[in-house]
């Protein structure tokens, strides 16, 4: 099996590559490059690739809320990557990041029109806290879950 290889968001060519699996898989919510840019000062972003070829990406907002101790995970695998193992490597390498950064309460947040990346949280033991539009005219609900 070809290895995967995963490296941070940190110059044009990684933004651009998880950008394009961002909008992929979240076409509701399109970033700009410049909206990338933006988060990869605020969040822990990389991408990841298999066989020099794009296959995911991931981000971990750093601990914040009320007692500074939630943090949020993501992990993105394209379709044609899925049920691999790739998005659980993805996820163990993003929690980790997360406890490293004092997290004491794991989030993550799937788009309802996403059943795979739904049944991959709950598999991974995330329960779902609640389910709303991003904004108004929106007609697919973001769901948040927090790892039991």
């Amino acid at each position: 099996m070809t290895e995967l290889r995963i490296r941070a968001v940190d110059d044009d060519a990684s933004i651009c590559d998880w950008q394009y699996v961002h909008n992929l898989i979240i076409p509701g919510d399109v970033l700009s490059l410049d909206d990338v840019r933006a988060r990869t000062g605020r969040n822990r972003m990389e991408a990841a690739y298999l066989g020099g070829v794009l296959a995911g990406c991931t981000t971990v907002r750093p601990p914040t809320g009320d007692n500074g101790a939630t943090a949020t995970v993501i992990a993105r695998v394209l379709p044609q990557y899925r049920r691999r193992g790739f998005g659980t490597r993805l996820h163990e390498r993003a929690l980790g990041q997360a406890r490293a950064l004092d997290a004491q309460v794991i989030e993550t947040v799937v788009l309802a029109s996403n059943p795979d990346g739904l049944r991959f949280a709950e598999r991974h033991g995330f329960v779902e806290l609640e389910r709303y539009l991003l904004r108004e005219g929106d007609t697919v609900p973001w769901i948040d879950l927090r790892l039991a």
